[in-house]
């Protein structure tokens, strides 16, 4: 069971502090908003080097961005260990997920919540998380949409199917009141902002979502 959290809900002036203060986490999430496929603009690759050299946990980048297939495999390259495409941008989401573990980083598949799974069970054997939006992707603090649960049954009894170690991981909304449903559903990645951040002591905030998840594992 591992905590994500998500610096979107941090303090922009001050992110090496701020990745500081989680640094009990699994990994820290990172938001890379283009302005095309998300309405909102967040950070890229500049930034995100920066970050790689001052972080001490291992980087999630989450690119909510157009053209993944172009754009991706830098983010790797530059040290991200988990890089995740939406497949609803990526024109051949099988050649890079095998071009971003080729560069050493885990690839991962993102579904919006509108996004059926189904169509890319197939690409599981070439993935190792797959990303279940638990809120419409673009901006932090949104509500937590529970009718996303049955999806990740889903993708939990695909990947049960098909055997390998692949992660689900579940962004948006999840806090102390919704880790739980999220881990009996089957996610073992879980993604909080604003539930760390806007915590008086974001370490101990980690620590409480991840033993709740542990609690409740599917």
């Amino acid at each position: 069971m591992q905590i994500s959290p998500s610096i979107l809900s941090a303090d922009f002036a001050n992110l090496e502090a701020e990745l500081g203060r989680i640094s009990n986490a699994d990994w820290a999430h990172v938001d890379v908003m283009d302005a095309h496929f998300v309405p909102n603009l967040t950070l890229g690759l500049p930034v995100v080097e920066a970050l790689l050299a001052v972080s001490p946990i291992p980087i999630d980048a989450h690119l909510m961005i157009e053209d993944p297939d172009r754009w991706a495999p830098a983010y790797a390259e530059a040290g991200c260990q988990s890089v995740t495409f939406h497949v609803e941008a990526a024109r051949e989401p099988r050649e890079l997920a095998r071009t971003l573990r080729a560069a050493g980083a885990r690839a991962s598949m993102a579904l919006k919540p509108g996004t059926a799974f189904a169509p890319y069970e197939d690409l599981l054997p070439d993935l190792d998380m797959v990303l279940v939006m638990t809120v419409e992707p673009g901006f932090g603090g949104q509500s937590f949409m529970a009718d996303q649960m049955p999806k990740v049954r889903q993708v939990r009894e695909a990947v049960r199917r098909h055997g390998g170690e692949i992660w689900i991981q579940v962004d948006g909304g999840v806090s102390a009141d919704t880790i739980e449903q999220c881990a009996e559903a089957g996610a073992d990645v879980f993604v909080a902002g604003s539930a760390v951040y806007g915590a008086e002591d974001a370490a101990v905030a980690v620590d409480e979502l991840r033993a709740l998840a542990l609690t409740h594992r599917h």
